[in-house]
């Protein structure tokens, strides 16, 4: 998997609202209803402040008729492009202060 390097990976929470949940015409609250899971963790996915574990990915595999690779993909590349950012970051503050 290649990571974008000039900007972040899109966050799994926008691909599903933008390539599942509009296409569908399926509210946040509906998945969720599928899923059995809180509406909370749907929200929390949608806005970016939920990551997607493999339960989450196994759920929303079931329910979208996808793979839970793709999902847990998704959220990898997200993770490791903040964990290089942070890295950079920690970086360039070392240089500053030495």
């Amino acid at each position: 998997m290649r990571l974008p390097t000039h900007r972040a990976p899109t966050l799994p929470g926008e691909i599903l609202l933008e390539e599942w949940l509009k296409p569908m015409k399926l509210t946040q609250l509906g998945l969720a209803q599928k899923m059995g899971v809180d509406i909370q963790l749907v929200n929390g996915i949608v806005k970016g402040r939920r990551s997607v574990t493999a339960k989450t990915a196994l759920l929303l595999a079931k329910v979208l008729k996808t793979s839970p690779e793709f999902w847990l993909n998704s959220q990898m590349a997200v993770d490791l492009w903040q964990a290089q950012q942070e890295l950079k970051d920690d970086r360039h503050s070392r240089r500053k202060s030495a």
